[in-house]
């Protein structure tokens, strides 16, 4: 039998279908084994071996105990350990840790933390403001408040606040509802986070955006799925999205039209002026926000990640977005298994220029390329997509954003996810 002939990526291939895995060996080498050290050292929340302590994010260490008495029955230490899988698998991200699980999902009372329990994300204020608002627009149910006029219906966390969650133990595939597929659309990044629907022939609507997970939105932003990836920020809180959007809509609307919007939108700056919010298209925030953004990206509201002194944080990726685009495209575009394989090693080779740039703690690089290639869209660019991301979240310390993006993975879909419906 005839020898493989030696990968030229080494152990640093991501490619693992039979095919190649026959015709190619893949050596590890040093820059692999580094690249796992770091891996290590920043992922506390995720451990694979047995024989280590369990850890779940968020909460004390779990050690598994083994037993040292050569009478101890194994049965025993089969029940530890099985305990500790399941408090590591039920821990806050919400994710379910049986399919065929009934039990209700755990509701706190207090609903700020409900909320965050099931998105894994706090709500800023003016959140909690604009349904106060809408209460006063539809005192019966303030999520249609904008429904007659503009079209739209408050969603996603604001569900929560409806009381829509009550009850609901399995969605309309038979399954416990995961909150953070909940009205997440096809280009929507882990970043973004639904809180209005609009049009559903567009797929437009409106989310907050944030670049930490431990942190507040930096802006509202809108999307139209069906269109393009583009986020495009409205505002600094939802009151300032909401009037800047109307703005919009006055340019084209007719009298009758043009008066009752005038009207809502005047009330809703009164509301919003007696909670001193920002009603700015660009805050002097999201000014000093955009001086931080290390890089556009495809979507355009670009990326933020920290860089010391010494400029170590960020590397760019060495082609311009127009190029990037080309390559993608060849790819989503192969007639053959050949021919996409053929595509692949210009990109292929920027994965293996972002694994260097993360041994060097230029995490920001691995961020850009997986972020591009989500927006870019196409199932064929998934695993790539699987390959950058998580770890690109994981080092930089977003674990929030890493079950988010592995759970949208999985069931991307161009038809907006809408787990709470039976």
């Amino acid at each position: 039998m005839a020898s493989k002939k030696p990968c030229k990526y080494g152990g640093k291939c991501y490619r693992r279908n039979p095919q190649h895995l026959r015709e190619y060996s893949h050596p590890s080498d040093e820059q692999q084994s580094e690249q796992e050290n770091i891996k290590r050292k920043k992922v506390t929340d995720e451990n694979d071996t047995e024989s280590e302590p369990k850890k779940t994010k968020g909460n004390d260490t779990k050690t598994v105990v083994q037993q040292s008495d050569p009478l101890s029955s194994e049965k025993s230490t089969h029940e530890e350990e099985q305990k500790v899988v399941n408090e590591t698998t039920d821990s806050s991200s919400g994710i379910d840790s049986e399919e065929g699980e009934e039990e209700d999902i755990p509701s706190p009372a207090n609903v700020r933390d409900n909320i965050k329990q099931k998105y894994l994300m706090d709500m800023p204020e003016d959140f909690y403001q604009f349904w106060e608002f809408c209460k006063k627009q539809n005192g019966s149910h303030p999520e249609n408040a904008m429904k007659s006029l503009l079209g739209w219906t408050l969603v996603g966390p604001y569900d929560i606040l409806a009381g829509k969650h009550k009850g609901v133990n399995k969605n309309k595939k038979g399954r416990r509802p995961k909150f953070l597929l909940h009205y997440r659309y096809y280009y929507d990044p882990p970043e973004f986070m639904t809180v209005v629907k609009g049009d559903k022939d567009t797929q437009f609507h409106i989310g907050y955006f944030r670049d930490e997970p431990s942190e507040m939105p930096v802006f509202v932003a809108v999307n139209q799925a069906k269109d393009s990836c583009k986020i495009t920020p409205k505002g600094e809180n939802i009151f300032g999205a909401v009037k800047n959007i109307i703005d919009e809509e006055l340019k084209s609307a007719d009298q009758d039209q043009k008066k009752k919007l005038k009207d809502f939108q005047n009330q809703l700056i009164d509301f919003a002026k007696s909670r001193k919010l920002c009603l700015d298209l660009q805050s002097n925030e999201m000014k000093k926000r955009n001086k931080k953004v290390v890089c556009k990206t495809f979507h355009g509201a670009g990326i933020v990640v920290p860089v010391d002194k010494n400029e170590v944080g960020y590397r760019p990726v060495p082609e311009t977005p127009a190029d990037l685009k080309k390559m993608f495209k060849k790819v989503v575009e192969s007639k053959s298994k050949e021919e996409r394989d053929k595509n692949m090693d210009p990109i292929q080779e920027l994965i293996t220029l972002v694994q260097f740039a993360n041994d060097e703690c230029d995490y920001g690089e691995g961020l850009e390329l997986g972020m591009d290639l989500f927006s870019f869209g196409g199932e064929v660019l998934h695993p790539l997509i699987q390959h950058l991301l998580p770890l690109a979240y994981q080092l930089l310390g977003r674990f929030e954003f890493k079950d988010i993006i592995e759970l949208h993975l999985k069931n991307r879909s161009h038809n907006v996810n809408n787990e709470l419906e039976m």
